[in-house]
């Protein structure tokens, strides 16, 4: 099996977007055996500049929805048989984090993504996620469409 992939990024943030990336990514896992499923989500520190006076309890709030949703997506992995399951969290722009450093971090040969967590106008203001993904990631992408 040439195409066996060893280290899969799957980024989640909790919407129903990430939901099916999630899910698809535990399929991928079990078809590989033996491989790292790396669970992700990027606290984006862009919608903490807004705030004045950078507020520290709305990171460690952040921190801690983070480690929540992660932790419950990794036991749901464990639960379906994916053995090596790990969690990651990391600041900054989900954009560039998803595709420079983390890629490179856990030495990623695929990442599993959803279509799109924005809508119309924050696609044109922004780019998609996965769009960003797609282009600049220098292994394997699968994008999950959400079924209508």
């Amino acid at each position: 099996m040439a195409n066996h992939y060893k280290s899969i990024v799957v980024a989640v943030d909790g919407s129903k977007e990430a939901e099916y990336a999630f899910r698809k990514s535990i399929d991928v896992a079990k078809r590989n055996i033996g491989c790292t499923l790396n669970l992700v989500n990027v606290i984006d520190t862009r919608s903490f500049a807004a705030i004045e006076a950078y507020d520290r309890s709305i990171a460690e709030r952040a921190q801690q929805h983070a480690e929540e949703l992660l932790n419950g997506y990794k036991a749901q992995a464990e639960a379906e048989g994916v053995e090596n399951v790990k969690v990651i969290i990391e600041y900054g722009s989900p954009k560039n984090i998803i595709t420079k450093d983390l890629s490179s971090l856990v030495n990623a040969d695929l990442i599993v993504c959803g279509a799109t967590g924005l809508n119309a106008v924050e696609r044109f203001l922004i780019g998609s996620v996965s769009e960003a993904i797609v282009r600049s990631a220098k292994c394997d992408v699968l994008v999950i469409r959400t079924p209508e």
